[in-house]
């Protein structure tokens, strides 16, 4: 926080919410203005953190972890000394971040893995991970589950990223930690009725803005790879959506909504997108997924819908109006892209078609 403060002050400095990082122009004016921070000739009140900088090159990001951040009180190169990670485990971490690039996971998947690393080495301070047995980590993994309130999922995460440092980076026998889990609760996916998804997109006046909702629900799509769409992935001739590389990294066909076609035709005209179907602010970028999921937010709010609900929803309103309208449960898995066919059985469990068929006790009733 102190450093982003000072940040700001930089004339034409801007925030990119793509790449998630500060951007000014290249001009010998800005330049000097950013140089004055970070060299200490400005007079800020950064003094603390270039010390600690200047101490130390790599400095693992913080996070919610640190108490002085809950508490809103000053950051000082000691509070980031006690939270830094030593020498010998940052070496651990660049080690199992680049054999995760290297075997091609997602960028998600990279983020989630680094992270609970991270959690773990901060906790070891000046000792060494690499030397840590299994009695030790089932110890620290039941200290996530009980202390840290884990999730079964988040700590399902957890012991996949330990696994793969000891197995595929110190390239070390394959470990069971047998850990006692929560029992996973079963939940069904939040579904707007059809009336509902008519109000949000007529209420969307923003052209580009209603098409991205209309894509998503016409065809079951995720809001990352609606974000993604490139004008391409569009074959307007044989009337389908090309998806590319999805969760998974699989491709899939999905059909193109002669509905959705009326209008993309009027946004292609009138906004005439690069590369990318949906741009961002910036000419060749693609749109952000957060400033999408608030596309979405902000249409709920303005049709009146108090369901607790995310972009994601509508995905969950696309299989299960097709599950109601008959379609084959075997088909919408595959437009939907899963492997497991459990995955799409679940929206079973809100489809009204079998339950509208079904008269309450109490209509029987002569009352």
């Amino acid at each position: 926080p102190i450093l982003n403060s000072q940040v700001r002050r930089i004339r034409g400095i801007k925030w990119s919410q793509t790449h998630r990082c500060w951007y000014l122009p290249m001009d010998e004016k800005c330049c000097r203005e950013a140089l004055k921070i970070f060299s200490g000739s400005a007079n800020t009140d950064t003094s603390d953190l270039r010390t600690y900088l200047v101490k130390r090159k790599e400095v693992a990001m913080i996070t919610e972890e640190i108490p002085a951040i809950r508490a809103r009180s000053p950051i000082t190169a000691k509070t980031l000394v006690r939270y830094a990670i030593s020498d010998e485990n940052m070496k651990a971490l660049y080690a199992f971040v680049h054999t995760l690039v290297l075997k091609a996971y997602s960028p998600s998947t990279i983020k989630n893995y680094k992270n609970e690393m991270m959690v773990l080495l901060r906790l070891l301070g000046d000792r060494a991970v690499d030397q840590l047995d299994t009695k030790q980590i089932k110890s620290y993994l039941l200290w996530l589950l009980k202390k840290k309130n884990y999730s079964e999922m988040h700590l399902h995460t957890a012991i996949n990223a330990i696994k793969f440092y000891f197995e595929k980076v110190l390239n070390r026998p394959r470990t069971v930690y047998e850990i006692p889990r929560p029992k996973k609760p079963f939940t069904l996916p939040a579904v707007h009725g059809q009336q509902s998804i008519t109000t949000l997109i007529k209420g969307t006046e923003n052209l580009k803005h209603r098409l991205m909702l209309m894509m998503a629900y016409s065809a079951g799509l995720r809001v990352s790879e609606v974000v993604s769409l490139q004008v391409n992935d569009l074959d307007t001739e044989r009337k389908v959506i090309h998806i590319k590389r999805a969760k998974g990294k699989k491709d899939r066909q999905v059909p193109l909504s002669e509905r959705l076609m009326k209008d993309l035709e009027l946004y292609l005209k009138n906004f005439n997108p690069g590369t990318w179907l949906f741009e961002g602010q910036a000419k060749g970028e693609p749109y952000s997924v957060r400033s999408a999921q608030s596309v979405f937010q902000k249409a709920k709010e303005k049709a009146g819908i108090g369901k607790k609900s995310g972009f994601h929803s509508l995905r969950h309103s696309y299989a299960t109006h097709l599950l109601e309208n008959g379609t084959d449960i075997r088909l919408i898995q595959d437009l939907l892209g899963h492997n497991s066919i459990r995955t799409t059985v679940r929206y079973t469990h809100v489809s009204t078609r079998d339950l509208n068929k079904i008269q309450s006790p109490l209509d029987r009733l002569d009352l």
